[in-house]
């Protein structure tokens, strides 16, 4: 189950179809079931959220959260992917691709990483973003690192 939360109330984003879209990518990745909440932020949020967790005091595109559950507790929930929306603009915009594409994509690539992907060395950003294009050609959004 996809849930969006769009704290800054960015009416531009089509909350419905986000939903459907990123449902239809974990069924098909098989974790469905799982609980994926996207939270959708401003620039001070994603900077005091990567200050505390990543260390860098600077806005960010996407932050992945897993889970911290124990393991006594048996939910299926995949994570939080948070998103600065006005990052991902500037980026869509530096980029000439539409916001939708690169929201999407930059949402893919946060459930990615809650999955256990990584682009730490070049292997791992290459099986990465093979499955990226994979999943965004599928739902007809054209190879992003073109």
């Amino acid at each position: 189950m996809v849930v969006i939360q769009n704290s800054i109330n960015d009416v531009s984003i089509n909350e419905l179809n986000l939903i459907d879209t990123l449902q239809q990518v974990i069924t098909d990745l098989g974790v469905g079931e799982s609980e994926l909440l996207i939270r959708i932020v401003d620039k001070l949020e994603i900077q005091n959220l990567n200050k505390t967790y990543r260390h860098k005091d600077q806005p960010t595109n996407v932050l992945s959260f897993p889970p911290d559950l124990p393991v006594e507790i048996d939910e299926m929930i995949l994570g939080d992917v948070v998103i600065c929306g006005d990052v991902v603009l500037k980026e869509a915009k530096a980029q000439n691709k539409t916001f939708d594409h690169h929201l999407i994509h930059m949402i893919i690539h946060g459930t990615l990483h809650l999955m256990g992907y990584d682009h730490i060395d070049e292997n791992q950003a290459n099986e990465m973003e093979s499955l990226e294009i994979k999943i965004l050609g599928k739902i007809g959004i054209s190879n992003p690192y073109e």
